[in-house]
């Protein structure tokens, strides 16, 4: 988009001209050369070795949704890094997690975020959760061309509603399928294990420690079972990515206050390694 070579130092008319409310829209018309799908990989032979990042967990409780994930990145069989972070906040009242491609991902991510900010200068209010978790799926179907490539992103969405006044989970494909998910949800290739524990541990009316517990409890037993997912490192004092969403906005939870929750799981560990044993009946 070159300026205007009339009216040197100022924006060029694109920026100016009336449009959608979707900074993602005036991306593809004027600079479809920078959204994260368009990239084009050079020839190869065999899968693409990239960074991904692995476990996400969500959870809802009374009066809000919590969201979490591990810190490592891996690579083939490699831990390419330890203190990854996965989590980021998506506006005031949402936040996005990110398994798959980490760099992609990454990108995923700003756009959202910008995206978000954008419609809310423009149209003067904030989307709606259920409208936010559309605009992503849009976004995740534009990379579909990468992620047949073995480039997939993957990434979960949380927030909390103010209209139904409620935390809120959504899940994706890589295709931009969106499902809404009731309770807890986790996405990564430790999701499997996150999920069983989750299935457990999770119950209706918990408090927000209790969910955070809860989500922690999960992120260690997907560490326990796979290799990509890394739990608390108390050694190196790495610790899962905790955020809150609730009424009163987004928060991350400072790294003594899960450092803390941690330490209890892991001291929980040493007498029951398996976890906690949620009663047969």
């Amino acid at each position: 988009m070159a300026a205007n070579s009339h009216d040197q130092g100022r924006l060029p008319a694109a920026f100016l001209r009336p449009g959608s409310s979707s900074f993602l829209d005036f991306l593809t018309e004027y600079a479809p050369e920078r959204l994260p799908g368009s990239l084009r990989l050079p020839p190869v032979e065999g899968p693409v070795e990239a960074v991904h990042g692995t476990t996400i967990v969500a959870a809802t409780f009374d009066g809000g949704v919590v969201l979490a994930g591990d810190r490592r990145a891996t690579m083939g069989n490699m831990i390419a890094q330890r203190d990854v972070e996965k989590v980021f906040p998506a506006d005031e009242h949402s936040a996005v997690g990110i398994a798959g491609t980490a760099g992609l991902a990454v990108e995923l991510v700003k756009l959202f975020q910008l995206e978000l900010e954008h419609f809310e200068k423009v149209e003067g209010h904030a989307l709606s959760l259920e409208g936010k978790a559309n605009r992503l799926s849009t976004m995740i179907r534009g990379n579909l061309g990468m992620a047949m490539q073995g480039l997939a992103v993957v990434p979960m969405f949380a927030g909390y509603d103010l209209e139904r006044r409620r935390g809120r989970i959504f899940s994706y494909d890589v295709t931009g399928g969106r499902s809404e998910e009731l309770g807890f949800a986790s996405v990564g290739s430790g999701s499997l294990f996150a999920r069983g524990s989750l299935k457990k541990l999770h119950r209706e009316g918990q408090s927000e420690q209790q969910t955070v517990t809860a989500v922690v409890q999960a992120l260690y037993d997907a560490a326990d079972d796979d290799s990509a997912t890394g739990g608390p490192d108390l050694t190196r004092r790495i610790y899962p990515i905790v955020t809150v969403i609730t009424e009163e906005g987004y928060r991350r939870l400072a790294e003594a206050e899960v450092a803390e929750t941690a330490r209890a799981v892991h001291e929980g560990r040493l007498e029951l390694p398996n976890g906690p044993q949620a009663p047969v009946l």
